[in-house]
């Protein structure tokens, strides 16, 4: 009887510990990130994971969030962002997680740390509030092994290439990008991306691509993209999927389809966005690609030559009468480095702040002095709002900011970087009713962690770790402008990363509970 009286007894003593838990969210209205509807609910977390869903009473826990009236979701996985180099400025990555962000994806737009083991054992010891995976960039091993050489690889530099990216694919990364409108990628044929994405393609990573052309040629540059996902048999992302330029507002709906016939011939092929109508990238991007190769010197020297000035600003005026303007009003400078009292002007008043005449070609001229100060970062104003909504309404379709970490009040960067999430469930859920708050969810949430192979994420599922955001969806706001970038969005009361409180009340309280994600093929 004695063994018997133990054994009840252990059971009893199981029971208790099972009904302890670290956090309790209880009364929420639960989201699960599959897309279903909303259904009332309590989670236990325990140990960073999350132990029990469903009607809990009798439960203890060390804290206890209400989160009646609450909206209580998986944690936001933003796909494409570029924190390398910020982390150590700002670990707490508020920018993110004030917009719900509980992960992101680095190392797009063929930019990465080309030592992709190393990046990710210091992410681990620095401790970020965000847990980070990262992509191996092409741009950056072209770099490592060519330079800024405007040339094909020979079957060496070929070898060293592909040896760097399945070394990142053995270390973590979750697949390979591109960015093929930036020196080096530019340079470089298909047959190149090919093979690189077919060393990524052992490792079931992902192939991810600024394409080489997102304008004029956006055609072309998506059926580049779908050859390299057929030929090298990878998964394939196109990031932040648009149309610049106001000549090509309403060819979304000759671009969609194309993503929409290749799923429909067996192509894992998905894609990604910002919703907002201005772009972000490097004021380089308005010269001829070749005046950038081999480095700073070397483009010093092509610019100090009169007639490749001239060259040069005639290109430049070409391009801007295809988009059917009659100034550069559309760049506006985020961040010049050797003025910054010209940050948040364009590049026609940044000319008259000169004191040059009101020109095209004399504004041209005031972009190539720029360029020879070191260049900037710059917003560019071009996008159609019905082509985003379009582009938004297709449902393998993932919302990404294209952001780093953004260090308070530096620059005047894209609000993107502060209200990607805040602004589709505010603007395009509540306002516009472009998709339903349901689908908006699963967008951010299980849609990216199946197509970057986060498991255990990206879902409400007992067991998966406890990245969770508890909500108010009637004051959920993105504050961020252009004009007044540096404000976090509103409306995400609590943020738990692997089971730890981020955000308590609305307030960031310092926690770095995130991890390195490592690809585990």
């Amino acid at each position: 009887m004695k063994w018997i009286f133990s054994f009840a007894l252990c059971l009893f003593s199981g029971f208790l510990q099972a009904q302890e838990a670290d956090i309790l969210i209880q009364n929420g209205k639960i989201l699960d990130g599959t897309g279903n509807g909303w259904y009332y609910g309590d989670i236990a977390v325990k140990n960073g994971k999350i132990l029990k869903i469903g009607r809990l009473t009798g439960w203890k826990a060390a804290k206890t969030i209400d989160a009646k009236g609450l909206l209580v979701t998986p944690g936001f996985i933003d796909v494409h962002t570029h924190i390398e180099g910020d982390e150590k400025k700002n670990p707490l990555a508020s920018n993110f997680i004030y917009d719900g962000v509980t992960t992101v994806v680095t190392g797009n737009c063929g930019l990465s740390d080309p030592d992709i083991g190393a990046y990710l054992a210091m992410i681990d010891s620095l401790k970020t509030s965000v847990n980070v995976a990262a992509l191996i960039g092409h741009n950056d091993v072209r770099k490592k092994v060519m330079g800024s050489a405007n040339r094909d690889p020979n079957e060496t530099e070929m070898q060293q290439m592909e040896a760097i990216v399945e070394n990142a694919m053995r270390n973590g990364a979750v697949g390979m990008s591109t960015g093929l409108i930036y020196i080096p990628g530019t340079y470089s044929k298909t047959e190149e991306i090919l093979r690189l994405a077919k060393v990524a393609s052992r490792y079931q990573g992902v192939y991810a691509s600024h394409m080489r052309d997102e304008g004029d040629s956006v055609v072309q540059a998506i059926e580049e993209a779908l050859l390299i996902g057929r030929e090298a048999n990878i998964p394939v992302e196109i990031s932040h999927f648009k149309l610049s330029g106001q000549q090509n507002w309403g060819r979304s709906k000759e671009t969609v389809p194309m993503i929409i016939k290749a799923r429909e011939e067996g192509l894992d092929v998905t894609i990604d966005q910002y919703p907002y109508t201005a772009s972000s990238t490097s004021l380089s991007t308005l010269l001829p690609d070749w005046v950038l190769a081999d480095g700073r010197d070397s483009i010093k020297a092509r610019l100090a030559r009169a007639d490749i000035r001239k060259t040069v600003t005639d290109y430049m005026l070409r391009r801007l009468q295809v988009r059917k303007l009659k100034h550069f009003s559309y760049p506006v400078v985020a961040y010049f480095q050797a003025d910054t009292s010209l940050n948040g002007k364009s590049i026609e008043q940044v000319n008259l702040i000169k004191g040059r005449k009101h020109h095209a070609a004399e504004e041209a001229e005031t972009i190539i002095q720029m360029m020879e100060q070191g260049g900037a970062s710059m917003v560019f104003h071009g996008m159609g709002d019905e082509d985003i909504k379009n582009i938004m309404r297709y449902p393998f379709n993932m919302f990404a900011s294209d952001a780093s970490i953004r260090i308070y009040q530096q620059g005047n960067p894209h609000p993107r970087g502060y209200g990607t999430n805040a602004r589709v469930l505010y603007k395009y859920v509540q306002q516009e009713k472009v998709i339903s708050l349901e689908e908006a969810i699963r967008r951010m949430t299980s849609l990216p962690a199946r197509k970057f192979h986060l498991s255990n994420r990206g879902l409400l599922i007992e067991g998966y770790a406890a990245d969770i955001v508890v909500f108010d969806e009637n004051e959920v706001r993105d504050l961020s402008t252009y004009e007044q970038p540096h404000q976090y969005s509103t409306g995400f009361r609590y943020v738990l990363v692997n089971g730890q409180t981020t955000v308590d009340n609305g307030v960031h309280i310092g926690t770095r509970a995130g991890v390195a994600i490592r690809n585990k093929p």
